[in-house]
């Protein structure tokens, strides 16, 4: 312990965050779903695409502590933001993900201030939150700085999302937004419209309502617009066309799934038709 104090590193220190980056400059930030791949060559992909951010999924689906490590201090080392959904508001996990190098929480099904507060109070440093201070930050190579250096760079780097997917969500919205330390608001879509009794209905005009009035909440908070759930780039061009400026243009799944189908397609349209049956039928028969 002598050691690491004789060696504390007291230069100001900046942690790039390119989702924040983004967003400030007026851009849009985009990300990959990650809910298969459990190792970092997802963010090396992610760079290669052009993607911005990582969004690992631990709502639904299950990653050990470990696994999130290495996605997250990848990404890091590709430029490439890695962002966590959690499990609620209300999630043990989340320091511990931040500890892993983690730069933003998104929080499910948020209905509340309270739930907003929750949230806040567990992914930032004192004095807005209560976020324990672990020292020797990822962030900083391991060396040893002083805390109060630590503590307001992480609390600058670090987002918080609150997403909003029910009916009790949106009528919440302007207290969840007048929350101090939320940066953003995401607006939940597949879950929103299955609590409105219309799922899957992503073209009803309910959609466009409720982009209007999360992008209207977000620009009077000066807040961050996300929006995820819509399955197809039309759909997404109309979130964006409103106002939102975070986003997914997919999963891991999703993009495994309609590369391997196009493959096969592909392939299987220049087979001659003798040999286009015989393939066809086997893959019948082995379903």
């Amino acid at each position: 312990m002598g050691n690491e104090m004789s060696a504390v590193d007291t230069a100001p220190f900046a942690i790039a965050n390119r989702v924040r980056e983004r967003v400030a400059a007026g851009a849009i930030a985009l990300g990959i779903g990650v809910r298969a791949v459990r190792s970092g060559e997802i963010a090396l992909l992610a760079k290669a695409t052009g993607h911005d951010f990582l969004y690992i999924d631990t709502q639904h689906a299950v990653f050990d502590g470990q696994q999130i490590t290495q996605i997250a201090q990848a990404a890091l080392g590709a430029g490439v933001a890695p962002f966590v959904r959690v499990r609620s508001a209300a999630d043990p996990d989340i320091s511990r993900y931040l500890d892993a190098g983690i730069l933003g929480i998104v929080a499910p099904d948020v209905v509340s201030a309270d739930q907003a507060r929750q949230l806040v109070a567990a992914a930032k440093y004192g004095p807005m939150g209560r976020r324990s201070v672990a020292g020797m930050s990822v962030h900083y190579d391991f060396r040893a700085v002083p805390a109060d250096v630590q503590m307001r760079a992480e609390n600058d780097a670090v987002m918080v999302f609150c997403m909003i997917e029910s009916r009790e969500g949106l009528d919440s919205i302007e207290e969840i937004a007048a929350v101090p330390g939320v940066d953003g608001l995401y607006l939940g879509l597949g879950d929103l419209l299955a609590d409105m009794g219309i799922p899957g209905e992503f073209t009803s005009p309910e959609v466009g309502d409720a982009l209007r009035t999360l992008v209207d909440v977000t620009r009077r908070h000066g807040l961050v617009a996300g929006s995820g759930g819509a399955p197809s780039p039309q759909l997404q061009l109309r979130a964006i066309a409103a106002g939102v400026r975070f986003l997914m243009t997919s999963s891991d799944l999703g993009l495994i799934r309609s590369g391997a189908d196009r493959a096969r397609r592909e392939l299987l349209a220049g087979l001659p038709d003798g040999i286009l049956a015989d393939v066809t039928a086997g893959a019948e028969g082995s379903r």
